[in-house]
């Protein structure tokens, strides 16, 4: 996506969306992902000083919160409050700070579902038309796809969905399921008519295409997206039999919009609450040829909703449509999908009854990118880079300098900068920082804070204040060095400001300091501090085994005692959820990856600082890489073909963002590229010279 950029300068008025958690169960990691995603890119655009607008809702309509309401004996109304209201207070427990967030079961709602549906009508893009679906005789209700099981026309599986199947990827029309029952009541069903309105969707298909490629979305989904054209669009149902929990179509008894029709304005229906309350004009947010920008941030699953439907919607109802829409992948956890049965499909308030939100809302932050390739949640890495990233280098330069400012300097700030040229360098990276949190390539600019907090604490190693501070000759030495790593330290929480707002305030209250994006290029000389307090813990083990035994106990599925065998079969077959085959283990010649994941591959040329033998290894070396700025561990299974005083000082090539391995000698922390045969004829890659260290690999 080709996004807006603009200095600090040219105030732009934004509004942003993500895409809106169905209430009909708990926030989990997956949502997550998307909500702290896009509340980076708000906060970080408000401290720009641009005005930017974030707002999200509750999806409330639909078939499933009806019956699980039923279920529960009370009304959806009353579920749907309560699920708001829990899931409200997950995210602003993970610091996710929408103007507002609002619940699609709302006046504002259904007077804008019914504008957009009467402009749509009266220009001639609904229709009406007799269809036949399945019917539940039990329950006199209309079986949506998901509610209809019976075996695949294809291949024949029991026991699958009414538009797909888990077993062969078929997909089909729930009339073409063989034995079906409905899941709401075991019956059979029927074939029953009934009349339904249609949005004609291919009349804008030539605007569809045009806005595709106009930069509103990334290539790789553009590029999906003309399958759709291929096929050719279709007339698309916009409406539901009763009984359904939505909104009545105007002038349609017992006729509802679909919920996939309410819930997009439902963006517009949450804005325009929140513009009510504090008399601000939204108009100019949804109006056609305006200077305002509008993006949503979507997971990959529900493309083409936002990306044909609604564009469509918007257009023919007369609104603009978004200057962009952000797609992501999913998430994975330890490389595999999230399950109940591992305790890796984890609510978000059992993580935060163990950890500090913002350790995730850092992980996610150094993973993301905007591609749409999932994410994938390591829990070993993920200790590993939270107690080094934020306790072991951010943290610790204040921690290292603050207590000598305290006890023997006043409790103020030097008056001089002691390296300027330092400083600067770290002032300097905050356009290349802002340019890639702009860009959503949040995980270079995390790689690049955290080089800057390594040349911090390589600065503070070197001039050693613990041992300036007993020499009454170095005071002033002393002070000017710790109130330099302060000044460092104050920096690179300003970058990290919009992943970790809790921590940004703590700092601020101990520098006695607000901060702006601009405030990266202020000096803080002469200025008084207050006592430090410790931020931040470093995250044990114990912590995260304690989220996945909770998830499983509260998460435990419920089996389906029928089809066990043959769903613990199918599942192995596809590796699915709960298969602990790999891909490779599975077809271990024929794995083949695309071009896309190779390049996801970050290849750096290192110098090897340090080469040792490991005790008790017959294979390892451990090497320490020095990629210009930042070091690694290595452990390497080259021992039969070098000695470690040959490799100390050689230029290698290593992959620097392979998951860190937890081995019997301590943390692999990436690998290095070697060919041969074996034994003594390996040979590690050497790139030629000229190459520095830190250097990308193309």
């Amino acid at each position: 996506m080709s996004s807006t950029l603009a200095s600090a300068t040219s105030k732009r008025r934004i509004l942003v969306t993500s895409a809106l958690p169905y209430a009909n169960g708990s926030i989990h990691l997956g949502h997550l992902l998307e909500h702290i995603q896009t509340d980076i890119w708000t906060r970080f655009q408000r401290m720009r000083g641009h005005e930017c607008y974030s707002v999200c809702a509750d999806d409330a309509h639909g078939t499933p919160v009806m019956l699980k309401a039923q279920e529960l004996g009370i009304t959806p109304e009353q579920m749907v409050a309560q699920t708001r209201a829990e899931h409200h207070q997950d995210l602003l427990d993970f610091h996710v700070d929408y103007n507002n967030y609002y619940v699609t079961h709302s006046e504002e709602n259904k007077e804008l579902c019914e504008l957009v549906y009467n402009r749509l009508n009266d220009a001639g893009y609904i229709s009406k038309k007799t269809i036949s679906q399945l019917y539940d005789p039990e329950k006199e209700m209309f079986l949506p796809d998901r509610f209809v099981k019976g075996d695949c026309p294809s291949c024949g599986a029991e026991n699958q969905n009414g538009d797909n199947c888990d077993v062969c990827s078929a997909t089909y029309s729930p009339t073409e399921v063989k034995n079906p029952r409905s899941v709401v009541s075991g019956a059979t069903p029927i074939l029953k008519d009934s009349e339904h309105f249609f949005f004609d969707l291919p009349k804008f298909e030539g605007m569809l295409k045009e806005w595709i490629r106009s930069g509103a979305i990334k290539n790789e989904m553009a590029n999906k997206l003309e399958e759709w054209f291929e096929q050719g669009l279709q007339q698309w149902d916009i409406s539901r039999d009763a009984p359904y929990f939505g909104f009545e179509i105007p002038g349609a008894p017992n006729k509802f919009f679909y919920v996939w029709v309410d819930a997009p304005v439902g963006y517009m229906a949450s804005f325009k609450n929140f513009c009510n309350a504090n008399d601000i004009d939204d108009t100019p947010f949804w109006a056609q040829d305006t200077d305002t920008e509008l993006y949503h941030f979507i997971g990959k699953d529900i493309t083409y909703f936002h990306c044909l439907f609604w564009p469509a919607m918007l257009e023919g109802a007369g609104f603009r449509k978004p200057t962009g829409v952000n797609i992501h992948g999913f998430v994975t956890v330890n490389g595999a999908k999230m399950s109940k049965s591992t305790g890796t499909f984890i609510k978000a308030r059992t993580y935060l009854e163990h950890l500090n939100p913002e350790y995730l809302r850092y992980y996610f932050a150094s993973k993301l990118n905007d591609s749409v390739t999932d994410i994938d949640l390591n829990f070993e890495d993920f200790v590993q880079k939270v107690n080094s990233d934020l306790v072991g280098k951010v943290v610790n330069i204040a921690s290292r300098c603050a207590g000598f400012i305290t006890k023997r300097f006043d409790g103020k700030l030097s008056d001089s900068i002691e390296n300027p040229e330092l400083l600067k360098e770290f002032q300097d990276a905050s356009e290349g920082i802002a340019q890639d949190i702009e860009a959503r390539h949040y995980h270079k600019a995390i790689r690049d804070i955290m080089a800057l907090a390594d040349k911090a604490n390589q600065y503070i190693d070197t001039q050693a204040p613990w041992v300036t501070v007993k020499d009454e000759d170095k005071q002033a030495l002393t002070h000017d060095v710790c109130s330099l790593g302060i000044h460092m330290f104050r920096v690179l929480v300003i970058y990290l400001t919009p992943v970790m707002p809790k921590l940004s305030a703590q700092a601020q209250a101990f520098l006695n300091d607000e901060f702006t994006w601009e405030s990266a290029q202020e000096v803080l000389t002469g200025k008084p501090i207050n006592k430090f307090k410790a931020l931040l813990q470093r995250v044990e083990m114990d912590k995260v085994n304690a989220i996945i035994a909770d998830s499983k106990e509260s998460l435990a599925p419920k089996a389906d005692v029928s089809n066990t065998k043959k769903a613990s079969k199918a599942n192995n077959e596809q590796g699915g959820e709960d298969s602990n085959v790999s891909p490779l283990e599975r077809d271990p010649i024929g794995e083949t990856i695309s071009f896309d994941d190779f390049a996801k591959v970050d290849l750096r040329v290192a110098r090897i600082a340090k080469a040792e033998h490991v005790e008790k290894a017959d294979k390892l070396l451990r090497l320490e890489l020095d990629l210009g700025g930042e070091t690694k561990q290595v452990f390497a299974g080259i021992k039969s073909a070098y000695q470690p005083q040959d490799l100390e000082g050689k230029l290698t090539v290593m992959v620097a963002n392979l998951a860190p391995r937890k081995m019997r000698f301590g943390m692999s922390e990436g690998m290095v590229l070697a060919a041969g045969p074996g034994g003594s004829d390996l040979f590690i890659l050497e790139p030629h010279e000229g190459a520095q260290p830190g250097m990308k690999v193309k």
